[in-house]
């Protein structure tokens, strides 16, 4: 079975090289392709996203990624941790969300607003 896989986290733009750096130490896992950055970073947020279908099995090892990512340390006086958001929907029309903050990641039901991605043909 797949899951739709989709959302981002916000960084610091001091970051970048660090998301960089976290990113390709899973360059080997077949669905990292589905991470986007911006290619030419302006202001001060970092917004690094993720789309992608992936296999049942792999969302386990993406969501590993996903909570280092999260752990990563503030660089600045502000001491903002990264946050996110991602929708997960599955062929059985399941929805299921994961927030990022305050170093980690929360799984719960999609919001109710959100589940009409589940059920789209």
């Amino acid at each position: 079975m797949y899951v739709a896989v989709r959302g981002w986290l916000e960084f610091d733009q001091e970051q970048l090289a660090q998301v960089e750096e976290v990113l390709a130490k899973y360059s080997h896992d077949p669905y990292a392709g589905g991470w986007a950055l911006p290619s030419k970073p302006f202001n001060w947020t970092l917004y690094v996203f993720y789309g992608g279908d992936i296999r049942e099995s792999a969302v386990s090892s993406f969501r590993e990624q996903v909570a280092e990512l999260a752990r990563m340390e503030p660089v600045d006086d502000d001491l903002d941790m990264p946050v996110g958001f991602f929708l997960l929907t599955d062929e059985r029309k399941q929805s299921t969300s994961w927030t990022v903050r305050a170093g980690g990641v929360a799984e719960t039901l999609a919001p109710q607003e959100l589940r009409w991605f589940a059920e789209r043909p």
